[in-house]
């Protein structure tokens, strides 16, 4: 059976914004860089939540070459909020970036959010991108610092997207899903299973929110090219689609 297209972006009479969001984990891109701004594409997004972007020598062209290949711009993010991206369509209009590091664990790689506020229309929004710690004391912490990160936005609503590195039920991902609204769990559309893409199991990767924002649909896509996906990274994306009420 055909599964219904997630809407497409627009703006309504009453300023509210129907928006399309991609969570992405790119590995470094270190895997067919074509592949994976194939696959950005396809989704059409607004915005892409990416974690493991490039880190080290030259990552400020990395990023700026996948972005362009993808039709989209840097946000922030990157080395500065330890991987976590952001990136946009012309579409947002930005009000303001900040790349957040959280503590460091000696022994433990580095953890970071990168945040923005942005404005479609008359809907205002505060947008991280995370990515979790392996450890599980950690990642719980984390998750704490991620929810107090979001209450500390200042904006109407939030949307968060990350690799989580944790299925639904654990500790850290029910921290999680308590404050916000999990988008598959709200509105399941497409594919559930994020890791990994030559045999998904496992739900890992999540666009999450505040009550305000609707989820239209939210899930791994399942029309685009099986060798592109394998290809381009580790993991599968998530993409949703949102109506932002007007603030």
């Amino acid at each position: 059976m055909a599964i219904t297209p997630l809407p497409n972006s627009r703006t309504e009479t009453d300023g509210s914004a129907v928006v399309r969001v991609l969570g992405y984990n790119v590995r470094s891109m270190r895997d067919d860089e074509d592949a994976l701004a194939r696959v950005i594409r396809a989704c059409a997004p607004d915005l892409v939540f990416v974690q493991e972007a490039p880190r080290f020598f030259r990552w400020r062209k990395h990023a700026a070459r996948l972005a362009a290949k993808c039709e989209l711009v840097v946000l922030g993010g990157g080395a500065t909020a330890a991987g976590p991206l952001l990136m946009c369509s012309l579409r947002a209009t930005v009000e303001r970036t900040e790349d957040v590091l959280l503590p460091l664990t000696p022994g433990l790689h580095r953890r970071g959010f990168a945040t923005a506020v942005v404005r479609f229309g008359g809907a205002r929004v505060g947008l991280i991108s995370c990515h979790l710690s392996l450890r599980s004391e950690e990642r719980y912490a984390q998750a704490g610092m991620l929810l107090d990160r979001v209450a500390a936005m200042d904006t109407p609503h939030v949307i968060v997207a990350g690799d989580l590195n944790e299925r639904p039920g654990g500790r850290s991902f029910t921290r999680l899903a308590k404050e916000l609204q999990d988008g598959w769990e709200v509105s399941p559309w497409g594919g559930e299973y994020t890791s990994t893409p030559g045999d998904p199991h496992q739900r890992i990767d999540a666009i999450l929110a505040t009550p305000g924002v609707e989820f239209l649909g939210c899930g791994v896509p399942q029309d685009l090219d099986p060798s592109d996906l394998e290809a381009a990274t580790d993991h599968l994306p998530v993409l949703a689609a949102v109506r932002i009420p007007a603030s």
